[in-house]
């Protein structure tokens, strides 16, 4: 049985289902549960396109069925990609079968506010689920089937509707009152609206959705008293000229068809008002003003996808499906189209198609649906989706499902032993290599590395020593798309403007072992005060006459982070551990979510 979504104030009508059967390339009925968002993956011609457009169809349907008087639609005999073509659309293979159909099958979840609507608008209790049926045929005959699902999970059919292009027209009815189904279709159509961008993005697209928000804009402007005025004017110019303009082709006419009594131009107010609304020109400045016909499939791309973000319905839910959103886009600009698709998934379900790892969805494995020998079904592991994607990885990131990514090798050492003794989620995280800790070798690869970690579909998470150098690291990260606030822990130490790493720790566990090796004593007055540590130390060595460069600190670093792995329950500075405790929590709390 299909869960109800019981919560107030939430999204409006959601789809929670989806399955096709006899559409193109695909035969079998593959039920796809729909999240807010869903990924669709697969190596070429496995099918990820045409269950996309076999949803487009589906959700045009109910559409036109809303938007028209009746339900014998002329829309149907269009070769429109968005229409079911028989000849195009039911498998080629099997069309020797006249009496095969293409089948669509939805399922609608509502919540409790709109199943009270529901209830005062149609007459019937639903329970929260209802299942709608679109059947294709020969001769695009089609229909529309509607089953409300039981408390114990079983199928009711409401109400069956056929219609053709013929225009044969008849009613089953079930259950149900005469009209119930026009009634039912046109509620899930006003509370939920549908966009399809498709792989080949051209600037109409874009236009279409800049149409849309025209047409939502300009309706509320006809509300005003002044533009109702304004429309009445432009109605009493025109009469006249409409009126002289029947005249003079009656008197053209009458020379050839001399029973023609009248000839008349008409504008309808319908016509009147949406004149308004659909002729218009978007000119794009990117440094050259040029109209968007003219713009390159990066820019269309782009813009057809953004605006997708300001123009969903206010009330109820939206659907945004998008096949390989990666299209025509330059690398650096897939990261912000990221953003983009994060931002629609607020207002919106979002269902995609894509080759490309930065779009699957690693908070939500079973979201992923993998797309292959004409099978659709969840995703269990991320291994699985890496070798459907190709995703070479390395040894240590083979079954990694997260990342702590640190600056150096003497980082990772102390850390490796350290975060099981502060943690039971984490050390049982790391023992199965779920969670895996990656160095930088210096901070300035931070971007570098964040890159190839993201393409290996692994959550990461960052720890930089709060220095210029990991400063100016994070900042670009944050730059690129990589970065956020919420996946980034600096070491800030209380007291001190600039801290790292070694700053955390207890001197005390280290300091003997520093004397032994190098023959400097750490308690020496050079190593108290608020600079960082790498910065104390070098004033020690040198107070104590011995040499300092990068590879002695390197090596001595080396050493400390060797006792931090053989006494972690008595490393941590009590004063200056905040920023590690923080590090675990957010550790933690990725793997948890």
């Amino acid at each position: 049985m299909l869960a109800i979504n019981k919560g107030k104030g939430e999204k409006g009508v959601r789809l929670v289902k989806f399955s096709v059967t006899n559409f193109r390339s695909i035969t079998a009925a593959h039920e796809i549960t729909i999240n807010d968002s869903t990924v669709l993956v697969g190596k070429n011609n496995e099918g990820k396109s045409n269950i996309l457009k076999a949803l487009s169809i589906a959700m045009r349907m109910i559409q036109d069925y809303h938007y028209q008087t009746r339900l014998i639609l002329p829309s149907l005999k269009s070769n429109s990609e968005n229409r079911y073509r028989w000849e195009r659309d039911f498998p080629v293979n099997s069309q020797d079968n006249s009496e095969g159909e293409s089948i669509f099958k939805l399922a609608f979840e509502f919540n409790d506010e709109e199943i009270l609507e529901f209830k005062e608008i149609i007459g019937s209790t639903l329970n929260g689920i209802l299942r709608l049926e679109t059947n294709f045929g020969y001769g695009n005959q089609a229909a529309i089937k509607l089953f409300s699902i039981t408390k114990k999970g079983e199928e009711q059919e409401i109400s069956q509707r056929l219609i053709s292009d013929e225009g044969i027209e008849t009613l089953i009815s079930l259950n149900s009152k005469k009209k119930q189904i026009e009634k039912i279709v046109s509620f899930i159509a006003k509370k939920i609206s549908f966009n399809y961008i498709p792989a080949v993005r051209t600037d109409r697209a874009a236009l279409s959705i800049i149409e849309m928000m025209l047409s939502q804009e300009m309706k509320r402007l006809e509300k005003e008293t002044e533009y109702q005025e304004a429309l009445d004017i432009i109605k009493k110019k025109q009469e006249p000229v409409l009126k002289d303009l029947g005249e003079r082709i009656k008197k053209s006419l009458l020379e050839f068809l001399p029973n023609i009594t009248d000839v008349k131009i008409e504008i309808s107010e319908q016509e009147r008002r949406t004149a308004f609304n659909k002729d218009f020109e978007v000119v794009i400045d990117d440094g050259i003003p040029t109209n968007i016909k003219f713009k390159g499939d990066g820019v269309k791309s782009l813009a057809a996808l953004a605006l997708l973000k300001d123009s969903s319905i206010k009330t109820g839910n939206s659907i945004v499906a998008i096949e390989e959103p990666e299209s025509h886009l330059h690398p650096a600009a897939i990261h912000q189209l990221t953003k983009i698709i994060e931002s629609l998934k607020e207002n919106s379900q979002v269902i995609i198609t894509t080759h490309n790892p930065l779009f699957v969805n690693r908070q939500s494995l079973e979201s992923n649906i993998i797309i292959s020998k004409g099978e659709a079904s969840p995703a269990k592991s991320i291994k699985e989706i890496r070798d459907i994607l190709g995703v070479k990885t390395s040894d240590n990131l083979t079954n990694a499902s997260y990342v702590l990514v640190v600056e150096g090798e003497c980082d990772k050492i102390a850390l490796n032993s350290l975060l099981p003794y502060l943690s039971e989620q984490l050390k049982e995280c790391m023992h199965q290599n779920l969670l895996v800790i990656q160095s930088l070798g210096g901070a300035g690869n931070l971007s570098y590395m964040l890159s190839l970690i993201n393409n290996m579909l692994c959550s990461y998470h960052v720890m930089l020593d709060n220095d210029d150098a990991g400063r100016k690291s994070n900042d670009k990260a944050t730059n690129d798309g990589f970065i956020t606030i919420k996946n980034c822990t600096m070491l800030n130490c209380r007291g001190m403007k600039n801290s790292e790493f070694e700053d955390c720790f207890d001197s005390s566990v280290y300091k003997q072992k520093i004397c032994d090796v190098f023959g400097v004593n750490l308690d020496d007055t050079e190593s108290k005060g608020n600079s960082k540590w790498s910065d104390r130390m070098k004033s020690v060595f040198m107070h104590q006459g011995k040499p300092w460069n990068e590879e002695i600190e390197r090596n001595v670093k080396i050493v400390v982070s060797n006792c931090i792995a053989e006494n972690p329950d008595v490393s941590l500075n009590a004063h200056k551990r905040n920023s590690i405790d923080a590090l675990v929590s957010d550790l933690e709390s990725l793997i948890r979510n």
